[in-house]
């Protein structure tokens, strides 16, 4: 009986590490999506920032 225990025991902290391994892999996966966006802002943020201040000056006279 004391075995069943300590092998039920141990079932349950290994699926609990699972869960924790898990958070971890989300947490890099994020990490990972918003360096990439971070990096194409400052990549394309010298154009967007042109394309956004030619429209403000194509607008401007209109009103």
């Amino acid at each position: 009986m004391l075995d069943y225990l300590r092998i039920m025991l141990n079932a349950r902290l290994a699926k609990m590490d699972e869960r924790g391994a898990s958070a971890v892999e989300y947490g890099l996966l994020v990490a990972g999506i918003a360096a990439v966006i971070v990096g194409i802002v400052f990549l394309l943020g010298g154009t967007l920032s042109g394309v956004f201040q030619n429209t403000n000056d194509s607008i401007a006279p209109a009103n």
